[in-house]
C-alpha cells in the first residue's frame, strides 16, 4: 500500500524544479495529480476514496515532494469523490471524475464562516416549478473561501455546501453537485476571484460566489440523513439540522487523517535530510588539524534524536488511529463518536509536532536549510496548511476537551505485573507510560473542578475558566495514546536488535515529554525527588546509546534514493553539487 506511492514520487516527474513561479508550481501540482490518478484510474479511484489506509499513505508520500498534490488529492479523492459515493453515489456516472476529465473540488467554508461553518449562508432554494434548485450567494461574507476553483488544472466540478430552503423553511445544510467551468472558462453565474499568494505550497485558492445558478433536481446529494420526496418534503433518519449537517460533511473526519499523514511524511523527510547532513558536514575538532562531523556533538544529535523519537511516536499513533477508524462499527453512535474524537486529538498533536520537527530539522541544517533545492525549507510552511485544514487544531481540541472532561476516567487502569510492593523506575516503559496517564488525570481533575466552580448562568465564562486545564488534559491524552501505540510497536518487534532500538526510542520519547510535568507528578506523589533528579541523566544516557544509530533510524523511513539524490545536503558530495 505504501510501495505504489513510494515508487511514484521516486520518478523524475516529482523531482524538485527550481525557478518556477507561483502559478507554474500550482499548475505542476495538477499535472502530478493526474499522474496519481493514472495509478488509480477508473473503479480504482472510487475504491481509493473508501480505502482509508491507502488514501492516508498517498498523503504521507506526496506531502514532502509536493504539498500541492497532497492538498489536491485530499480534496479530489476524499472530500469530493468520497462525498459523492457516501450520498447514493452508485446512482451517478462518475467517469468524468475518476478519469479526471474534470477535477473535483469541495466548497464549504465561507469568508465569514470558518470553524462555525454550520452557520453558513449560501442557499439552495427548491424551485417548485422545475423541481430543481437555485444556488445563490446572498452577501459578500457568504462567498466560498479558499477552494481551488480557478481555471488552473482544467474543467472543475464542485460539491457545494448550502442551506436548503423549501418554501422559505430552512432545512439545514446539504451538499449540491455544481459544475464550475469547462474548456471555455467559468460557467454563467459562477464568479471566481483569485486570492493573494499565501505561504506554503502554491494552490489556486479563490473566493467563489453564485448568482442564482440553476441546478437540476439530481444535484442534491442525498442519503438516509436527508432526501426530498416527490412532493418536496424532507425525509430524514436524523432528528435535527446539526446532525444532518455533520453527516453531510462527514468526509472531514477522513480529511483529518489525510492531513495528519501529509505532515507526518514531511516531518520524516525533514529529519532524513537533516540527519544525513549532520554526518556529511565536517567541523573543527578539539585537536588542531582534525575535522569531525556535526553529528558527533550532543548539542546536535541530541535534538535530532528527540525529534526522531517523536516522529516514531507520531507514526505509530497514526497507524493505530487508522486501524481504529477502519475497524469501528459506523452504526454504533458511541463508538463512532469516540474514534472521531481520537482522530481529532491525533490530528492536532501530529500536525503540531510536525511543525516543531520540521523547524528543528531546518535549523540544524543552518544556512543550507534555507535553500528550497535542499528539500527542507518549505516544509514548515507546508505543515501550517495541515494545522489549519479540516478543522483548526485549537478548535477541534477545544471540542474534544469539552467532551473528555467527563467522557472517560483518565489515569492508569492497571498495576503493571511484577511492580507490586516496589518502586518502579525509568527502566520500566509501562511506568513511564502511566506517568503520562497520571498527568492526564491531574488536568482532568482540575478541569472538572473549574467547570463545577465556574460562574452560573454564564456558559462562556464557565468554559473560559475550564478551557486551560481541559486543553492540557487533551495534550496529555494525546501523549498517552502515542505512548500506547509506541509500546505496541515495541511488542511487535521481531528481532532483538530492532526491539532494543524501539525500546530506547520509546524511553527517550516518554522521558522527554515528562520534563514539563515533573512538578505536578512530584506534588501528587507519583514521582520521588530522587526520580526527578534522575530524569536528566537517564535521558542523556538514552541519547548516548541511540547516537550511533542515527542513520539506521532514518533509513527505516525508506525514503526513495531518487528523492534523496536530488537534495544536495543529503549526500556526501554536497559541496561539489553546490556549484551546480
Amino acid at each position: 500500500m505504501h510501495g505504489e506511492w513510494r515508487r511514484l514520487i521516486a520518478g523524475a516527474a516529482f523531482a524538485h524544479r527550481p525557478g518556477l513561479t507561483f502559478a507554474e508550481r500550482a499548475a505542476l501540482s495538477y499535472e502530478r495529480l493526474r499522474l496519481v490518478n493514472d495509478t488509480v484510474a477508473g473503479p480504482a479511484a472510487e475504491a481509493l476514496a473508501y480505502d482509508a489506509r491507502r488514501l492516508a499513505a498517498l498523503h504521507e508520500w506526496t506531502g514532502f515532494v509536493d504539498g500541492g498534490v497532497c492538498t489536491l488529492a485530499s480534496i479530489h479523492y476524499n472530500l469530493f469523490l468520497g462525498s459523492l459515493l457516501d450520498h447514493d453515489g452508485y446512482r451517478r456516472d462518475l467517469t468524468d471524475y475518476t478519469s479526471m476529465e474534470r477535477t473535483g473540488t469541495f466548497l464549504c467554508t465561507e469568508l465569514a464562516h470558518g470553524n462555525d461553518v454550520a452557520a453558513l449562508e449560501t442557499v439552495a432554494v427548491l424551485d417548485r416549478e422545475t423541481g430543481g434548485f437555485v444556488l445563490h450567494t446572498p452577501n459578500p461574507g457568504a462567498r466560498k473561501f479558499m477552494p481551488n476553483t480557478s481555471l488552473t488544472g482544467g474543467p472543475k466540478t464542485a460539491v457545494v455546501a448550502a442551506r436548503l430552503l423549501v418554501d422559505d423553511q430552512d432545512q439545514g445544510v446539504f451538499l449540491f453537485l455544481t459544475p464550475l467551468s469547462d474548456a471555455d472558462g467559468h460557467l454563467p453565474g459562477i464568479e471566481v476571484r483569485a486570492l493573494p499568494e499565501r505561504t506554503g505550497t502554491p494552490v489556486d485558492h479563490c473566493l467563489t460566489s453564485f448568482d442564482h445558478v440553476r441546478l437540476p433536481r439530481e444535484a442534491m446529494l442525498e442519503a438516509a440523513h436527508g432526501r426530498l420526496d416527490k412532493d418536496g418534503r424532507l425525509v430524514s433518519n436524523l432528528g435535527n439540522r446539526r446532525k444532518r449537517f455533520l453527516r453531510s460533511v462527514g468526509r472531514v473526519t477522513m480529511g483529518k487523517l489525510c492531513m495528519s499523514g501529509g505532515t507526518l511524511g514531511m516531518a520524516r523527510a525533514a529529519l532524513a535530510i537533516a540527519v544525513r547532513y549532520a554526518h556529511h558536514r565536517q567541523v573543527a575538532a578539539p585537536r588542531a588539524g582534525e575535522r569531525i562531523p556535526l553529528s558527533a556533538h550532543r548539542t546536535h544529535h541530541g535534538r535530532l534524536l528527540r525529534s526522531l523519537a517523536t516522529s516514531y511516536a507520531m507514526t505509530f499513533l497514526h497507524r493505530e488511529v487508522l486501524d481504529r477508524w477502519c475497524g469501528h462499527d459506523p452504526t454504533d453512535p458511541q463508538q463512532r463518536e469516540e474514534v472521531e474524537r481520537l482522530i481529532a486529538v491525533a490530528k492536532g498533536w501530529i500536525t503540531w509536532q510536525a511543525r516543531d520537527i520540521t523547524v528543528e530539522a531546518r535549523e540544524r541544517c543552518g544556512a543550507q536549510g534555507l535553500f528550497p533545492a535542499n528539500g527542507i525549507s518549505d516544509l514548515p510552511f507546508n505543515v501550517e496548511g495541515g494545522i489549519t485544514a479540516e478543522g483548526d487544531n485549537l478548535v477541534i481540541w477545544a471540542k474534544a476537551a469539552s467532551e473528555l472532561v467527563f467522557a472517560h476516567e483518565a489515569g492508569p487502569d492497571r498495576t503493571p505485573a511484577g511492580t507490586e510492593g516496589r518502586l518502579p523506575d525509568f527502566s520500566d516503559l509501562g511506568f513511564l507510560r502511566d506517568l503520562h496517564a497520571h498527568v492526564e488525570r491531574i488536568w482532568q481533575t482540575r478541569a472538572r473542578a473549574a467547570l463545577r466552580g465556574g460562574p452560573t448562568g454564564d456558559p462562556i465564562g464557565r468554559w473560559n475558566e475550564t478551557s486551560g486545564a481541559a486543553l492540557e488534559m487533551v495534550a496529555a491524552h494525546a501523549r498517552t495514546a502515542a505512548a500506547d501505540a509506541f509500546l505496541g510497536a515495541v511488542d511487535r518487534a521481531t528481532t532483538p536488535g530492532s526491539r532494543l532500538l524501539l525500546e530506547q526510542l520509546a524511553r527517550l520519547f516518554l522521558l522527554h515529554e515528562l520534563r514539563p510535568h515533573t512538578g505536578d507528578l512530584l506534588a501528587a506523589g507519583h514521582l520521588t525527588p530522587a526520580q526527578v533528579e534522575a530524569l536528566h541523566p537517564t535521558t542523556d544516557r538514552t541519547i548516548a546509546a541511540l547516537a550511533p544509530h542515527l542513520l539506521p533510524l532514518v533509513d527505516a523511513f525508506d525514503l526513495p534514493a531518487e528523492f534523496l539524490a536530488t537534495a544536495p545536503i543529503a549526500n556526501a558530495d554536497y559541496l561539489d553539487r553546490f556549484d551546480g
